[in-house]
């Protein structure tokens, strides 16, 4: 079988053992053990190269390279193919953005190859992934760790990968031999999105002619597994071909039907071109007929000029004065806000006063009672006093009666005790009598103690009829205060009444000026009453009563109103309203 060849010994990286969704278990398993014998040979000839040369290897070192060819490889090997709007994409830089995730180490290697500008798709990045890692010298480490964690490779890659098999671990095995070399790879500059990756056969069949004659069976078996493995190549490459053909047939049915549509685009486009032509000679007559009428509309225009020059200068003069006719009204508009400011102030002051008048009125009313109540008490007392006075007087008469009685029952006594003394035959009668007497003067120094009590009640009762003149002059005087207060009352009853009309005068202001709002000059274009268009001549006027908007001839009235100092513009209605108000209050 023919194998294609690219400078003597070289194949094209379309020829990627990766499993087609046809092939069996066995071809799965012929691939891997081509891969791994690939692998094997691959790694002993870098170590090989490295110890002649030194360890430090640099990318111009061919092993090396070769190295990268055959692990691309075995990364691809059973790699699942996902499908998307632009085609089918195989990379193998998914599975290699696991490692970042399960080991933290790796997270450099990552945001590095993300960076890199010059790298445009997916196969580069996971070169460059590749280039890093072995930098690091932990290649295998993370392949191991890739390699223990399968439930997750499986979204990658089919079962019968290698990095699925126990082949996985054998090739994790090989390269931790490769932690004993030191690789210089520089990056930058170089373009691993187009690398097409070439395995050099001629390297591992060199190295099969310079074994010892003992190893010749193993060399023979080695260069068998290269030639099926070679074989296995030419066959995915055939695939390829047929695939490629497929696309060609494909591609050329396209073209075909694309040289149809330009066949019918080149006749569209030479009936646009006719109509094209058309089009032009038409815009060239339209082009004729437009001067024309250019120059017919500039005669008209100079003609309208002059008419307007004309007209704009009696307008001119008309502005003007308008205009002075509408300084002078902002200026009575000013004139009536001020006065409306004004008499919404004394407003407010009345309300005040009103409020200040009906709090010393509650007040006045609250201290009448309480001085009808304290005058009510002072009666009561005055009453109680006189009924004591003259309880008194009653009981000192009786008690006068009483004394007047006993000095003349002592003056009998004292006579008839002289008498007594004359007569001495009658002496028992005298003992008696002396007993008489001493029980009268008994009788007597108890009356004379009682009419000690009774002349201190008597001046008690003096004392009391001082307190009761007392009494009767606060009474005099406090029925003065009342008096007093009554007038008082009555005089804020009068000035209440008048504040009340005042307020009631300012209220029908306000409910004249509330109720009639006053129109602006854009929204009026008829008179109120004639119903007659405005113009220059027909100026407009605002009634100062309802603020309607009249002619001259029907707001010509004046009148007095009470929000204004002066006479002013009344409509006719408006005059004679008022004139029937006045009238009738004059009359009442």
């Amino acid at each position: 079988m023919y194998l294609p060849r690219r400078n003597n010994t070289q194949t094209t990286n379309e020829a990627v053992p990766a499993s087609c969704p046809t092939a069996s278990k066995s071809q799965m398993m012929e691939e891997r053990a081509n891969l791994m014998h690939m692998m094997k040979l691959s790694i002993k000839v870098l170590l090989q190269s490295a110890l002649s040369l030194g360890r430090s290897l640099d990318a111009d070192h061919a092993p090396l390279q070769q190295f990268f060819v055959v692990m691309e490889h075995c990364l691809k090997h059973g790699l699942k193919v996902k499908k998307s709007f632009i085609g089918q994409n195989k990379s193998f830089f998914g599975p290699l953005e696991l490692v970042e995730k399960l080991c933290p180490e790796a997270s450099d290697i990552a945001t590095s190859v993300r960076n890199l500008p010059e790298l445009k798709t997916a196969v580069g990045r996971g070169r460059a992934w590749l280039y890093l890692a072995l930098m690091q010298k932990k290649l295998a480490d993370y392949l191991k760790v890739l390699i223990d964690n399968k439930h997750l490779l499986s979204e990658f890659y089919e079962p019968e990968a290698l990095l699925m098999e126990e082949e996985g671990m054998v090739i994790v095995g090989l390269l931790v031999g490769l932690n004993v070399l030191d690789a210089n790879l520089c990056l930058k500059g170089e373009d691993l999105d187009s690398q097409v990756g070439v395995i050099d056969f001629s390297l591992y069949l060199k190295d099969v002619q310079d074994l010892d004659g003992g190893k010749e069976h193993e060399r023979i078996t080695d260069v068998l597994d290269q030639k099926n493995y070679v074989e296995e190549l030419n066959r995915h490459l055939s695939c390829t071909v047929g695939d490629l053909q497929t696309k060609i047939d494909g591609l050329e049915k396209t073209n075909s039907k694309l040289q149809e549509e330009l066949a019918a685009a080149t006749d569209r486009i030479c009936s646009l071109q006719e109509e094209q032509q058309q089009l032009r000679e038409q815009n060239e007559l339209i082009r004729e007929r437009s001067e024309k009428r250019v120059e017919i509309t500039k005669q008209d225009t100079k003609v309208e000029l002059e008419t307007y020059k004309q007209t704009r200068q009696g307008l001119d003069e008309m502005y003007s004065d308008v205009w002075k006719q509408l300084k002078e009204e902002k200026k009575a508009r000013l004139e009536l806000e001020k006065e409306l400011e004004l008499q919404i102030g004394m407003k407010t002051e009345m309300e005040i006063a009103m409020k200040l008048l009906e709090k010393d009125t509650h007040e006045k009313q609250d201290t009448l009672v309480a001085l009808r109540q304290q005058l009510e008490d002072v009666k009561a007392i005055n009453l109680q006093m006189f009924h004591k006075v003259q309880n008194a007087e009653s009981s000192l008469q009786q008690k006068n009666e009483a004394i007047t009685s006993f000095e003349e029952k002592t003056n009998q006594v004292m006579s008839s005790m002289k008498q007594m003394e004359e007569s001495s035959s009658l002496e028992k009668e005298l003992k008696s009598e002396k007993e008489q007497r001493q029980a009268l003067q008994r009788e007597l120094l108890h009356e004379k103690d009682t009419s000690s009590l009774l002349q201190a009640e008597l001046q008690q009762v003096e004392g009391l009829k001082k307190e009761l003149r007392e009494l009767q002059d606060e009474k005099a005087e406090l029925q003065k205060v009342c008096d007093e207060q009554e007038q008082a009352l009555q005089e804020m009853g009068l000035h209440l009444s008048q504040s009340k009309l005042k307020m009631e005068d300012i209220k029908e202001v306000n409910k004249a000026l509330k109720g009639h709002t006053w129109l602006k000059d854009d929204e009026a274009t008829h008179c109120k009453q004639c119903e007659k268009e405005f113009s220059i001549s027909r100026r407009k006027h605002h009634c100062r009563n309802c603020g309607h908007i009249f002619c001259n001839t029907c707001s010509s009235n004046e009148l007095a109103l009470p929000s204004y100092p002066k006479p002013v513009r009344v409509c006719d209605s408006c005059h004679t309203l008022l004139l029937q108000r006045c009238s009738s209050s004059t009359g009442s």
